[in-house]
């Protein structure tokens, strides 16, 4: 993809957030497209091409009234949203479309309108992993993640304080589930779920949704709000087995679709200023700091530790508060992409000053898929 020949031009999640029982999930979706419309000046006539996942493309094409060229239904977990960026910007550079809009939306909490969150019993991860114990995420990222923290010499508390790092960006942002301040103690304390996890160190369960419109960089000069450009993009798939991972320390995935990332934006990690690493459990942004290649592995909880990833600190991760203290519906992709947006802006709720690249990373399912993508504000 040539860089920063595809902007944002528009950018916003649902009216509630967090809790909202009298939406269904085509509402939800249907929510945020139409304040993403409305945050771009555009109607849905305006619209030629559609991506989403959580409901099928032509059941939110037709809902809001769209006669799409390109249509995405790419569906592989919380990253899905990463890869419709990314798919969305070679169409449109392709000419097969001129603007793109693309939504999420989960009735997680509510559960209105929505199905299974588990797999067929013909699934590979049914037949195999299963029958021994395992029973969704909090207890499957447990095979990858005790592996982890005994090769690194990482301790639980590492987990539990980026938990606690988070909750202190969270209380920054007035659109956070929870904002209170969190002690190791009391991460360490909380519920047991799956050891090593405590309930504060599992994803929150909420209901919401968000979306982005997609156009040409030239386009976009036009447009009422301040572009964001997409400067790289990258995407892999690893395993519906976690057992059968690769590396049981790494994820092939990360690596892969980082490093196309950066090799595709021409930077180096040091030109980022701000980070978005999808934190469904506490361990994610420790391996997402490793695999794309901002620490050393081995170094990521240090790295944490010594504050670098907190207000104030050099490298801003997270800074809505992620799925640990901010909103995570099921797939969390879309709201880490959202606050890159934001942040680009101008407009968050916790503003990294000067701001300039910002790199937002997904995993699908556990450890399934991943999607990057490096946004900028400066015009090309």
């Amino acid at each position: 993809m040539k860089s920063k020949s595809v902007a944002v031009v528009g950018a916003a999640e649902t009216t509630k957030m967090g809790k909202i029982p009298d939406m269904s999930v085509l509402g939800l979706h249907a929510d945020a497209a139409l304040n993403a419309l409305a945050d771009a000046g555009l109607r849905p006539s305006d619209i030629d091409g559609i991506a989403t996942a959580g409901v099928a493309p032509f059941e939110l094409a037709y809902y809001l009234g769209i006669k799409p060229t390109y249509v995405d239904g790419t569906s592989v977990g919380g990253c899905s949203f990463m890869m419709h960026v990314r798919h969305a910007a070679a169409a449109i550079n392709e000419g097969l479309a001129t603007t793109i809009l693309i939504t999420h939306g989960e009735s997680g909490r509510s559960r209105v309108g929505t199905g299974s969150f588990s797999p067929p019993p013909s699934s590979l991860a049914d037949q195999f992993e299963k029958p021994f114990g395992t029973n969704g995420p909090a207890t499957t990222f447990t095979i990858p993640v005790l592996r982890y923290l005994k090769a690194r010499g990482y301790k639980v508390e590492d987990l539990a304080n980026v938990a606690v790092i988070q909750r202190e960006w969270a209380a920054l942002n007035p659109r956070a589930s929870f904002k209170d301040p969190l002690t190791i103690d009391d991460v360490l304390n909380a519920k047991m779920i799956a050891w090593p996890y405590t309930k504060l160190m599992c994803c929150l369960v909420t209901d919401g949704g968000g979306a982005l419109i997609l156009t040409s960089a030239d386009r976009a000069k036009d447009m009422p709000q301040k572009p964001v450009y997409i400067l790289g993009t990258g995407e892999s798939v690893e395993t519906p087995m976690v057992s059968q991972m690769y590396d049981l320390t790494s994820s092939t995935a990360f690596r892969i679709s980082g490093k196309k990332a950066f090799s595709e934006a021409g930077i180096a990690h040091s030109d980022v200023d701000h980070l978005m690493i999808y934190d469904a459990f506490a361990h994610l942004p420790l391996y997402g700091l490793e695999d794309l290649g901002f620490v050393k592995p081995g170094e990521a909880a240090a790295f944490i530790n010594d504050r670098n990833t907190a207000v104030g600190g050099r490298l801003p991760l997270n800074t809505n508060g992620g799925g640990l203290s901010y909103m995570h519906s099921g797939m969390y992709g879309m709201y880490a992409m959202q606050e890159s947006v934001r942040q680009l802006r101008g407009t968050a709720a916790a503003q990294v000053a000067g701001a300039k690249i910002s790199v937002s990373h997904g995993v699908g399912g556990i450890f399934w898929a991943a999607g990057t993508v490096i946004f900028s504000n400066e015009a090309p």
